[in-house]
């Protein structure tokens, strides 16, 4: 199969017949095998009825329905699983993603030998405060952390080569940062294109201000992960270590002090014993926490374990 084209959702019931006519039509016109797989990350709406009705009518449309929202990271996780296509394109499905990108996202993939392109919102139809702003921040702190030249790390718009998605895995609020799962991955050639920015036709948006610290804390996170996730003890043990040592020679120099002017000297009314002993809790506690996190990060089996409650032609 040339193209599998991944769309996750969230009560998106207006769009999706537009969208999946809009997607067929382009990828027709240039003769290529394909499916599109859309995964309805829990709507309340009637988006599921929608995408069984598709389904029925057009044997390229498959459906996923989760039993409850998980996120657009484990729709996308499900959708890398179900999908069978040489080039994988993920899109929104809100309509603000151009349909008529996929041929050239798909050359470079073909053509160009790009392991991943992301599209690139350069001109966008949001409201400056509450998304741009914050977006260039994020994408700056990204660029910084990760080495990876993009411009817009978290636009839904991407193409992949099939190794990709296969060699990866997508959790928590991680979808904003899949060049970087990349790149850890071991796939190096990474590209990016200027993609139209639509408004929005159908609905409003489902990301709200929370998204702005979760994207913080998503760096930070990445950001360790990408150091230590396999060795956590590094990080732990090193700095546990650290205080631990710094604790001990402390209360050795006491301990030396008190001995040396016997009465004269008390050890618990100096500060600096309490700050000694305090340093030595501390390091133990990070050793601690470095040991667990190791027995965590080797018996983590059921991480990507979702609830689907239904399957179509997957």
């Amino acid at each position: 199969m040339d193209l599998s084209i991944i769309i996750p959702l969230f009560n998106e019931e207006e769009s999706l017949p537009e969208l999946s006519e809009w997607i067929a039509r382009v990828i027709n016109n240039n003769g290529w095998s394909f499916e599109i797989i859309m995964i309805d990350d829990g709507s309340t709406d009637t988006s599921w009825e929608v995408i069984e009705k598709l389904s029925a009518e057009n044997s390229y449309v498959k459906g996923i329905r989760f039993q409850r929202n998980y996120g657009k990271a484990a729709a996308l996780n499900e959708g890398f699983k179900a999908s069978q296509g040489d080039v994988v394109i993920t899109m929104d499905a809100d309509l603000q993603d151009s349909p008529d990108e996929i041929p050239e996202l798909r050359r470079m993939i073909i053509e160009d030998k790009y392991d991943l392109v992301s599209g690139w919102k350069k001109k966008r139809y949001d409201n400056t405060f509450t998304k741009n702003l914050p977006s260039k921040l994020f994408n700056a702190a990204a660029r910084k952390s990760s080495g990876i030249q993009l411009n817009d790390f978290n636009c839904g718009l991407k193409a992949y080569r099939k190794k990709v998605i296969k060699c990866i895995e997508v959790y928590g609020e991680m979808h904003r940062y899949i060049p970087v799962l990349a790149k850890w991955a071991g796939f190096r050639k990474i590209g990016e294109k200027v993609v139209e920015h639509r408004p929005r036709k159908y609905g409003t948006t489902k990301f709200g201000w929370e998204r702005f610290i979760n994207g913080f804390l998503d760096l930070a996170t990445i950001t360790f992960i990408s150091k230590f996730g396999k060795r956590p003890m590094h990080f732990f043990g090193l700095y546990g270590t650290l205080f631990f040592l710094i604790g001990l020679i402390s209360c050795g120099y006491l301990c030396v002090a008190k001995l040396h002017y016997a009465d004269n000297f008390s050890l618990t009314n100096r500060p600096a014993f309490y700050l000694a002993m305090t340093t030595m809790i501390m390091g133990l506690q990070l050793f601690l926490a470095g040991f667990i996190a190791e027995l965590v990060s080797r018996n983590s089996s059921e991480r990507n374990t979702y609830l689907i409650e239904k399957k179509i032609g997957v």
